[in-house]
C-alpha cells in the first residue's frame, strides 16, 4: 500500500494505524500548498480532492479521508484493536471517530486558512477548547484511552488533531487529563516511529 501525507496534517492518524496493526506500506510526501508529490508529479492526478490523506491499495484502488482509512487499517489487522469486531465496542470507537472529525478536526480548520478573519480566531479558539474540555471529561474517569485501556483508530486521530494547538495558539494546559493522554499517546513506540519518520520528533 502507498499513502500520501504532509507531515503532521491529519494524514499523520492512518500513519500511525498503519505502524499499530504492523502493515507493509510506502509513505508517499505531499506539498499541499503546491499540490506537488516529492520525486515529481502532480497530487490531484492522484486525489482530485486535493488533501491528504490518500491510501492506494495493494489493487490500485483508494481511499481518502483519515477516519475511514483508519477503520480500514484497523479492520485488516482485527487483531490490534484499533477498529473492534461488529458490536458496540465497535460503535464507540466509530462514535469517537466521528466526534474528532467532524467537531475537532473541523473547529481547528479556520484557524490555518490565511483568509480567516483576525477577530473571529478568537471565537474559534475558544470553540476548540470547548471541544478538548469535554474529551477532558471523559477521560476523568481515569481511563486511559478514549474508550478504555486500548488504544483505537479514534485515539490516533484526536492525538493527531489536539497536536495542532501548539501551531495556533491553544494552550490545554488547564486539561490535565488531556495534557496526560497526548504525552501517553506520544510515548507509545508506533507513534514515535510515525513521528520520527515524518521528520516531527
Amino acid at each position: 500500500m502507498k499513502l500520501y501525507y504532509t507531515p503532521g496534517a491529519c494524514s499523520l492518524c492512518p500513519h500511525i494505524a498503519l505502524r499499530e496493526a504492523g502493515l507493509a506500506f510506502e509513505l508517499v510526501k505531499v506539498d499541499l500548498e503546491s499540490k506537488q508529490i516529492e520525486g515529481g508529479g502532480d497530487f490531484r492526478a492522484v486525489n482530485d480532492k486535493g488533501y491528504v490523506p490518500a491510501l492506494v491499495l495493494d489493487d490500485g484502488q483508494m481511499l481518502t479521508e483519515a477516519a475511514v482509512i483508519a477503520q480500514y487499517v484497523g479492520d485488516l489487522r482485527p487483531d490490534s484493536g484499533l477498529v473492534p469486531r461488529a458490536g458496540l465496542e465497535r460503535y464507540r470507537v466509530l462514535e469517537w471517530l466521528n466526534y474528532v472529525a467532524s467537531e475537532v478536526h473541523k473547529t481547528f480548520s479556520p484557524l490555518f486558512a490565511a483568509d480567516t478573519p483576525a477577530d473571529y480566531k478568537p471565537f474559534v479558539r475558544a470553540r476548540v477548547l470547548e471541544r478538548a474540555a469535554y474529551v477532558d471529561r471523559k477521560l476523568a474517569d481515569g481511563r486511559a484511552y478514549l474508550t478504555g485501556e486500548r488504544f483505537t483508530a479514534a485515539d490516533a486521530y484526536l492525538f493527531v488533531v489536539l497536536g495542532w494547538a501548539s501551531y495556533v495558539d491553544i494552550d490545554f494546559g488547564a486539561l490535565r487529563h488531556v495534557t496526560a493522554y497526548q504525552a501517553r499517546a506520544a510515548a507509545r513506540p508506533k507513534v514515535r516511529e510515525a513521528l520520527k519518520a515524518e521528520g516531527l520528533g
